[in-house]
């Protein structure tokens, strides 16, 4: 349709959304019925498989939800989004076309996800937004019922590929939607998270949040008055790091799990692609036909975790730790310290020594500030709590050097291999 005005899409997306699916978090979410055609597809529905926060149920037994909860809850704060800003006298110039793109990819941003993806991000695969278009564009019953709704592909893929150039003004619009410091993306698995763990600290007020977010040349801004609700979600997201995300045991956990697939990635018992197409039963399946290769997985799978035996503050001036961050490095200090354990642990196996560095985490703080005067500055550069020092600390604290190991191996142990380890490698200070 042609210049349809902001009330006809208002009306579009109130009178043809009326399908619903019922939702723990939001409540009521309306689908149409091509939206509602994309999510039964099977590489949707393969979602339902797949566990949003992988092992963190053997900390948190409540989370359990799955990635197509979470698609689905973007999926709705994105139409909500999207109403909010039709509702505003300064909005953009939208189309239907272009807000449907926007809605499909919202709840598709996920469907390249396969498990434990996240914690593989250190190995060369490739990113799961790209599996996401390259999907959408395969000979799959998605990219049929797309292009029988007549749905643009292309706008679409544009939308989810993060390295991509907007290939459009409104497209340029949908991307900072959904990839910005207050996606979607973030708003719901905060949320979401925070709801089935049972914890308090994720939980964020949406609907404040999405009433004062607002387009500025092109890309997301927040109205000044909700500056505080960006501040807020800034503190959920280092208190759901800290104790929900990159809690040790959920650590341990995912290094067993990585240790794993690493081992099986670069022995050619697992190709990228094999790991591509799985859930997580089909992982659990493949783990349990190959017990000797797969042992760690199934140690997890029945929360028989190795023990924390070394923990830092990580510290880029630290030898050891600097060394360790990049993989090759970190792999082969594990193997030196595992001649050196082995000596005395005539049991020990090469997998059950895990060196483990988070990644670094960015607290993104680039989002526009829009004040009544129509100027904007930057939130990093106005707010009197998160300035630069203070998002370095959030950042820094939350990294934590681990190692994980057997039971009877002693933390005197560890740091005496450590030391030795760092003398025949010439490690100096």
């Amino acid at each position: 349709m042609k210049n349809e005005t902001n009330k006809d899409l208002l009306s579009y997306l109130e009178i043809d959304y009326n399908k619903n699916i019922r939702d723990p978090l939001w409540k009521d979410i309306k689908l149409n019925k091509s939206i509602y055609r994309i999510y039964k597809t099977k590489e949707v529905q393969k979602l339902s498989r797949i566990k949003q926060l992988g092992p963190t149920n053997l900390v948190y037994p409540g989370a359990m939800h799955t990635r197509l909860c979470h698609s689905l809850g973007v999926y709705h704060l994105s139409r909500m989004i999207i109403i909010s800003l039709l509702s505003k006298e300064n909005c953009p110039e939208l189309s239907r076309e272009g807000i449907d793109s926007f809605l499909a990819a919202a709840l598709l941003h996920d469907i390249g996800h396969y498990p434990y993806t996240h914690s593989l991000k250190e190995l060369p695969l490739v990113d799961h937004e790209i599996l996401a278009t390259n999907i959408i564009k395969s000979k799959s019953e998605l990219n049929r019922v797309l292009s029988e709704e007549n749905y643009n592909i292309s706008s679409i893929c544009n939308i989810l590929d993060f390295k991509s150039s907007p290939i459009n003004e409104e497209i340029k619009i949908y991307k900072s939607l959904l990839s910005g410091s207050l996606d979607p993306d973030k708003l719901d698995y905060l949320n979401r998270d925070a709801f089935f763990a049972g914890v308090t600290y994720g939980l964020q007020d949406c609907s404040y949040i999405i009433s004062h977010l607002t387009i500025f040349n092109g890309q997301s801004a927040l109205i000044e008055s909700a500056k505080s609700s960006l501040e807020h979600l800034l503190f959920a997201k280092y208190q759901m790091y800290k104790t929900v995300y990159w809690h040790k045991k959920t650590r341990c956990a995912t290094a067993m799990i990585k240790k794993t697939l690493i081992y099986n990635l670069n022995n050619r018992y697992i190709t990228e692609d094999q790991l591509y197409n799985l859930d997580d039963y089909s992982f659990n399946e493949l783990a349990q036909n190959n017990q000797k290769t797969f042992n760690n997985v199934l140690l997890v799978k029945d929360n028989k975790l190795f023990k924390t035996k070394y923990e830092e503050q990580f510290d880029g001036n630290d030898s050891f730790h600097n060394y360790c961050v990049d993989l090759n490095n970190r792999n082969f200090f594990e193997n030196e310290m595992y001649k050196i354990l082995v000596k005395k642990h005539h049991d020990l196996r090469p997998d059950q020594l895990i060196i483990d560095i988070p990644e670094h985490i960015s607290f993104e703080v680039d989002i526009p500030i829009l004040f009544k005067n129509g100027s904007t500055i930057l939130f990093k550069d106005c707010d009197e709590i998160f300035s630069s020092k203070v998002i370095s600390g959030f950042e820094s604290s939350l990294r934590k050097v681990r190692i994980f190991t057997l039971t009877e191996i002693t933390k005197y142990e560890i740091k005496e291999a450590i030391t030795l380890c760092k003398k025949k490698l010439n490690i100096t200070l």
